[in-house]
């Protein structure tokens, strides 16, 4: 596969897809016109934020023997100043995509998205990045669980609804459960490297408790949504896999193990957000 798409990072792209597929289902009648600017907006971000990720750890050579997905810099496929540059382009078509979205809908969204790119470089860039004190999973939440959902819904409408606000909560938890896999497969690792992520922080026991705490959360939340659309009872067809993600994850899967449940934690998100943009779409 050619080394340029690997660095995209592709299994984390549901993270991007999800919250637009819903904001985007919510919306009674839909601008498809606007609702491929804001997929492109979201998925662009997501694709800066992982070459920029690449980058910002390769030149601090925080990516040295990790196991997972190919780092382009710290495997040497691609040198550091190539892969800013696919960084900077990616954020470039985000911005592009969001001032013809912003045009289209509000002006608002120009402050939004250049929040929303500051803060996809900032994750593990410049002197100070947030990533490496505990805050990444917070950053996806908001940005990739609220913001994208909330904002994908409001490009529609026009409206800021608590239907959107709900629905953004099991959206950004699995982007959440995600970035969560990730850093518990890295946590040796981050630890030699002074990495201090959440994982890191409050330790190996508690962030698996944690990540639980995030799929029950988007289980039971995506299916509360039947009290406002009955269809969204479809979504309980997941439960098995949120449980089976669950067991593997408190029974102490490490290292190469979570590779796969990384992969499973992205579907799921992937599956139970179009569940629930079909139930919301019907």
């Amino acid at each position: 596969m050619n080394k340029w798409i690997v660095g995209t990072r592709p299994k984390t792209l549901p993270a991007a897809i999800s919250p637009v597929l819903v904001g985007t289902a919510l919306a009674n009648e839909i601008n498809w016109v606007v609702a491929l600017l804001a997929l492109t907006v979201s998925l662009s971000l997501q694709i800066a934020v992982n070459y920029a990720n690449d980058y910002s750890d390769g030149i601090r050579g925080t990516d040295q023997n990790r196991v997972g997905p190919i780092r382009l810099v710290a495997s040497q496929l691609a040198s550091a100043k190539a892969v800013k540059i696919a960084a900077l382009i990616s954020m470039a078509v985000a911005a592009v995509a969001g001032l013809l979205l912003a045009l289209q809908t509000t002006l608002w969204f120009i402050p939004i998205g250049a929040l929303s790119i500051l803060a996809a470089w900032g994750y593990t860039g410049g002197a100070k990045p947030y990533g490496y004190f505990g805050f990444g999973e917070l950053s996806v939440f908001l940005f990739f669980g609220v913001i994208a959902t909330v904002g994908s819904n409001y490009a529609q409408t026009g409206e800021i609804t608590g239907q959107a606000i709900l629905l953004s909560i099991p959206v950004g938890a699995l982007a959440c459960a995600i970035l969560v896999m990730n850093n518990l497969r890295d946590l040796p690792l981050d630890k030699l490297a002074n990495k201090r992520t959440m994982a890191v922080r409050i330790g190996d026991k508690k962030i698996r408790y944690f990540y639980a705490i995030l799929l029950v959360i988007a289980q039971i939340i995506s299916a509360y949504a039947y009290t406002f659309n009955s269809y969204a009872l479809l979504t309980i067809i997941w439960l098995p896999m949120t449980i089976s993600n669950i067991r593997r994850v408190l029974q102490g899967a490490v290292g190469l193990d979570l590779i796969p449940l990384l992969i499973r934690t992205a579907r799921l998100q992937l599956l139970l957000s179009f569940t629930l943009g079909l139930a919301l779409f019907l």
